[in-house]
């Protein structure tokens, strides 16, 4: 067997000299402040059995779509499911792909022509960073959450079609833009703004429809993106927006036509995750009673000053340098919590942090232990 290729050997060995080669690691039995499973969606019995009932009821037996949607894949549930998405959403159409990166790099991909403008936040999560490439629309990146400085971008391109992109929620920060001032921008300007709420649904708004609903701003945006890894437990993602824009996605994202769809399994478990947002709050109220008092704890701890301003489920303690952040990353380990190190280049230099996810069921006493050990892994590295 011939040695693995030259050109990328010497990039494998640095990261394995600096300890930053990523590596697959199993699932454990510690406490969970590490997954995106917000609600508890994943593990909650009762909507694995209503999903299994319904699956049943319906005769849906098929373990497989065989195809794409173009081939032998659409099917139904994918029209009821997608009416029941936009319903929820408050928008003309929603329209399921496999994943949020397969859903970002689609919209990227069919919609922006060339000629046209993308000006996106800097902290833009990867799949939009590796989408906006797929376009032939020229793009750049405009200061986190900096208005003054996007402005500045759409005025040295007049007469041109705009897409301005950002995230309702970011991924590593779990910061919130300001979107009502967004919005009067964009309008302003009249561009096109694309709002990625991977990290907003089931956070925000009274039954979790995300930030934008929470604010009541839904018809002012040209395509939200959502995916369902996260709060609702389950694959998939679908983007929200016009009917024209559906047809835009369906006729020219080449990925979309020939990739094979969801099964009716994945399908099912997001229809059913749809109905229990709908008709018990319970886990969203758990989760933002999680969300203020790991707030109210960080500052009776002083540990304030170390996190990233979030009212999200993402809360990140910025702890510089790569072998700093994974060593308390392993301490918080050893004690029974599942806190991941995010270590450069993922962020910036100097940027590396702790990603604590919060969820509905995380108890007070969990997040008060954690914290306290934190606290004293910060201030007496030495114990």
């Amino acid at each position: 067997m011939k040695c693995f290729t030259k050109s990328v050997q010497p990039e494998l060995d640095q990261q394995q000299e600096n300890d930053t080669l990523r590596k697959l690691v199993l699932l454990n039995d510690l406490i969970d402040f590490a997954s995106n499973d917000y609600l508890g969606f994943s593990q909650s019995e009762i909507i694995i059995k209503d999903r299994q009932q319904y699956l049943i009821k319906n005769k849906f037996i098929e373990e497989a779509a065989t195809g794409s949607q173009f081939s032998s894949g659409n099917h139904k549930l994918y029209q009821e499911a997608e009416a029941v998405i936009a319903n929820f959403h408050q928008t003309e159409t929603a329209l399921i792909f496999n994943s949020g990166c397969d859903a970002t790099i689609g919209f990227f991909s069919a919609v922006p022509q060339k000629g046209d403008l993308i000006l996106y936040d800097e902290l833009c999560h990867a799949s939009i960073c590796d989408g906006i490439p797929q376009s032939n629309a020229k793009a750049y990146k405009f200061n986190h959450n900096d208005f003054e400085d996007l402005e500045k971008l759409i005025l040295l391109n007049p007469n041109t079609i705009i897409y301005i992109v950002t995230e309702s929620v970011f991924s590593m920060d779990g910061d919130c833009p300001n979107l009502e001032e967004l919005v009067r921008l964009t309008g302003k300007y009249h561009c096109y703004l694309v709002v990625d709420e991977a990290h907003a649904l089931g956070v925000f708004g009274s039954k979790g429809e995300g930030f934008v609903q929470m604010l009541g701003l839904q018809d002012a945006i040209f395509a939200r993106i959502l995916t369902f890894e996260n709060a609702l437990g389950c694959q998939g993602a679908a983007i929200l927006g016009s009917v024209e824009l559906r047809d835009c996605l369906v006729s020219f994202d080449q990925s979309f036509k020939h990739t094979t769809a969801l099964s009716l399994r994945s399908v099912a478990a997001i229809l059913i995750g749809y109905q229990h947002l709908q008709k018990d709050s319970t886990p969203i109220l758990k989760l933002r009673e999680s969300s203020v008092f790991f707030n109210q704890q960080k500052n009776l701890l002083s540990l304030k000053p170390l996190f990233v301003h979030s009212k999200s489920a993402i809360q990140s303690a910025i702890i510089p340098g790569n072998e700093n952040v994974t060593s308390i990353a392993q301490k918080l380990q050893e004690k029974g919590f599942n806190v991941k190190a995010i270590l450069s280049p993922t962020v910036p230099e100097g940027q590396e942090r702790l990603r604590f996810c919060l969820h509905s069921f995380n108890s007070p006493e969990e997040i008060s232990e954690l914290l306290q050990l934190l606290s004293v892994f910060i201030f007496s590295p030495q114990i």
